[in-house]
């Protein structure tokens, strides 16, 4: 027999209604007040973009720096082709290098600030200032940040020599007599010197006007060194450029790297 009762009908024990009061509105039971609509354009949060694990995939970070160091290693491969084949693009190199050679002290002064003998200097002390600073904020592993600038530096000289020796291109016509010209070592001294000291100051300045100004002086000092070297007929053009372009995948890959290791100040809590 049926239940015949005068009251609303009432819910019995271990039984669940598929709509109920507070509930999605989707007709399946037992779903709670804080889950959001599983649609495909529900309310479901994504991660950070761009990051490992976002929901749906959108191109982003990986992204972004698999299309920075790509792009100048893509340009350094053509660069050392076109050296190595004796290619079209060396006689415009040619032209541009005649174009602009005119030996005077303004460019022996400014190639001389890649110079070995001035650079690593210079980033010695910013090492040691950094160094300092990370020890005395109580930095966990403060070591680090100048250990992977040293290695960096000195990865330069093992990278540069073998490709002069297999190149062996030859110098300018002011230049001195022999071969071993490509890319240029006082370009690439200068800016990766220049570079991971600028890299490792910039988080400490306090102001966003002294990091801008930093920012600058870097470019202004590899921009200097560049025309110094061309100007006074110590490299092509093309040695300058394809130094560049190496530097341009070692520095940001450099630093990806010692991001993901990036010591930190032992008050933080460190990230699960």
């Amino acid at each position: 027999m049926g239940d015949i009762r005068t009251g609303p009908p009432q819910l019995r024990p271990g039984r669940a209604l598929a709509h109920t009061t507070g509930a999605s509105g989707s007709g399946s039971p037992h779903r709670s007040d804080s889950r959001p609509p599983q649609t495909p354009r529900g309310g479901r949060r994504s991660d950070l973009i761009g990051r490992p694990g976002t929901t749906p995939p959108v191109p982003g970070r990986p992204a972004f720096f698999t299309l920075l160091l790509g792009i100048p290693a893509l340009l350094f491969a053509l660069i050392t082709w076109q050296v190595v084949e004796d290619g079209p693009l060396l006689r415009v190199d040619e032209r541009v290098s005649r174009a602009l050679i005119h030996p005077d002290r303004i460019g022996g002064g400014l190639s001389d600030l890649g110079n070995v003998q001035v650079a690593v200097p210079l980033l010695l002390l910013a090492l040691v200032y950094v160094t300092r600073r990370h020890r005395a904020m109580g930095t966990d592993r403060w070591w680090l940040p100048a250990t992977a600038a040293a290695l960096l530096m000195a990865l330069v000289p093992a990278i540069v020599v073998p490709l002069k020796l297999w190149t062996a291109r030859s110098g300018t016509t002011v230049a001195a007599p022999g071969t071993g010209y490509y890319p240029s070592g006082h370009t690439a001294t200068a800016a990766i010197a220049y570079g991971t000291a600028t890299l490792l100051l910039h988080p400490l300045l306090p102001t966003p006007h002294l990091r801008r100004a930093l920012l600058l002086l870097y470019a202004l000092l590899i921009l200097g060194v560049s025309y110094g070297l061309v100007r006074r007929g110590y490299h092509w053009p093309l040695d300058v450029v394809a130094s560049w372009c190496l530097c341009a995948v070692l520095l940001p890959g450099w630093w990806l790297i010692l991001d993901r290791v990036r010591p930190r100040p032992r008050s933080q809590p460190q990230p699960k």
